[in-house]
């Protein structure tokens, strides 16, 4: 029997070590779970993106995610302002059945609106918390393994509640913890986990005005509302380290920009593209609320721009990082675009094919108020393509349990929409979409097919219905209610089926509580 010479087994050893190895990492590759990205911006409208027919803003990094993916013309809001939307997109269950119903402020705390009391008072900031152990999406997927971050705004629980992100199924979490505080882009803290960062701004409060003496032509009047430490560039460089982090884990990622609420702040070189291209304009001087600004087309543009820049960065970084291939990235918007701020959504179009002023876009069930754009990119996975399912973000749940393989540990009104991801069912998943609001009035919202049923004025006792056909009436302008009574009657015991009395106080109308 012949022995190998010491250095050969020593190179026979190294050998076979290296192959082990390079098929269990081959192995670990195939078998891992898909990455999640979900990106949601804030405020911004159906019409506001190319790929949905903007004419005014540039958005090459979404479009081009468009192009690589499945655009949804049919997807809807979980409700028509930011904190219900986002609960209904963590937990998969509608309007009708979902804890937090409105922006809830918690004002028995006190001065809850006063900006700057609140940066120093722990006790003053965030929005009433969503109940321990709720089941989200992040503890869903933290279940199969996955580290989760949510990067961006919260508005879903107080500091030191049981709301925080990381009572919530969130590894990590940056970003405002308060809607209110999100009203300045330049603001003087930030949440890293349980740790607020102190920032390298002055305090200046949402709604403080020019000087009366100031020049409202000169752009040097307007310099206190750009400070150093711009809150979105933070938070994508948080974004970027997290993905770089977990390159070697499945992770999710919720991404949930400021972008493109109010205030109007942007990076300068931003709003100066839009000067040169939009030209001169006539300043915004605060009278609807929030800060002034010299060129406010030009700054909300530049912000929507600038999230679109956000979004070809997190796409860079997953091919640097190898993972592009392997990740879904979702790309939404809370509600609908709003009405003021110096924001001039009717000049943007920003609501598409839809009615977009005040009472039809953001806080409203109109269609401009909650039907938001939705990308879908999974590259090799989801063909390009168009999809008019209708869909809601109580859909997003169930869906993304379904891509990661995991068991659903509550009851959800979403419908997985991964066999419509992959091109292997392009039939509707829901008989009907159902929303209430008990805001602005209050109101119920029923979509079932062509029909669009809505109440208003539920807090002023009226149960009335408007009724329209958006196959033939996509601005909902003709009321046909009188002239469809089956119809009519179909939304009617949807609107009493869907909806419960709510846990929390604030959210009841009373008129559904004694509808019989």
């Amino acid at each position: 029997m012949k022995y190998l010479p010491s250095k050969s087994l020593l190179y026979l050893s190294l050998f076979l070590i290296t192959t082990v190895m390079a098929c269990q990492s081959k192995d670990e590759v195939e078998n891992r779970k898909p990455n999640i990205i979900y990106i949601l911006a804030d405020d911004l409208g159906y019409g506001d993106i190319g790929v949905y027919g903007s004419e005014k803003i540039e958005t090459p990094n979404i479009d081009a995610l468009a192009q690589n993916g499945m655009i949804f013309t049919d997807h809807y809001a979980g409700a028509p302002v930011c904190a219900p939307s986002r609960c209904v997109l963590l937990t998969g269950k509608h309007m009708g059945h979902a804890v937090v119903r409105g922006n809830d402020e918690w004002r028995e705390r006190g001065e809850v609106w006063n900006y700057e009391k609140a940066i120093y008072d722990i006790n003053l900031e965030g929005q009433r918390p969503i109940p321990e152990n709720t089941e989200t999406i992040g503890r869903m997927l933290q279940r199969v393994g996955y580290k989760t971050a949510v990067i961006g705004k919260w508005g879903l629980g107080a500091p030191e509640t049981v709301g925080v992100p990381n009572n919530q199924g969130f590894d990590f979490f940056y970003g405002y913890n308060c809607q209110r505080q999100a009203h300045n882009l330049y603001p003087k803290h930030l949440w890293r986990n349980d740790e607020k960062i102190w920032l390298d701004n002055e305090i200046v409060v949402p709604g403080h005005k020019l000087d009366p003496e100031a020049d409202t032509l000169d752009p040097s009047s307007y310099e206190i509302y750009t400070q150093k430490d711009y809150a979105p560039k933070l938070m994508v460089d948080e974004a970027l380290n997290f993905m770089d982090e977990n390159r070697d884990s499945s992770f999710f990622l919720y991404f949930a920009s400021p972008l493109p609420h109010v205030p109007l702040q942007a990076p300068q070189e931003y709003v100066d593209y839009y000067i040169e291209k939009f030209g001169d304009e006539k300043p915004y001087l605060g009278q609807n609320s929030y800060f002034p600004h010299r060129y406010p087309r030009a700054a909300y543009a530049a912000m929507v721009t600038y999230l679109d820049d956000q979004v070809g960065q997190l796409i860079q970084k997953l091919k640097d990082i190898g993972q592009y291939e392997n990740t879904l990235v979702i790309f939404s918007s809370d509600n609908g675009p709003t009405y003021n701020g110096g924001s001039d959504s009717e000049w943007f179009n920003s609501a598409g094919p839809f009615n977009e002023s005040r009472g039809w876009g953001k806080g409203y069930t109109h269609e401009g108020g909650i039907r938001v754009p939705m990308i879908a990119s999974w590259p090799s996975k989801i063909q390009h393509g168009t999809s008019t399912v209708m869909s809601a973000f109580y859909d997003i749940f169930p869906t993304l349990a379904d891509v990661a393989g995991s068991p659903i540990s509550a009851e959800v009104d979403g419908k997985s929409l991964l066999p419509t991801f992959l091109g292997e069912n392009s039939e509707e998943i829901h008989t009907f979409l159902y929303w209430e609001f008990p805001s602005y009035t209050g109101q119920q919202a029923v979509r079932m097919g062509p029909w669009k049923g809505i109440r208003k004025n539920i807090l002023k006792d009226s149960l009335t219905i408007e009724l329209y056909n958006l196959d033939d009436d996509i601005r909902e302008e003709n009321n046909v209610a009188g002239q469809h009574p089956d119809i009519l009657a179909q939304i009617v015991e949807i609107m009493k089926e869907e909806h419960e009395t709510p846990v929390i106080e604030k959210f009841r109308m009373p008129a559904l509580e004694t509808e019989e």
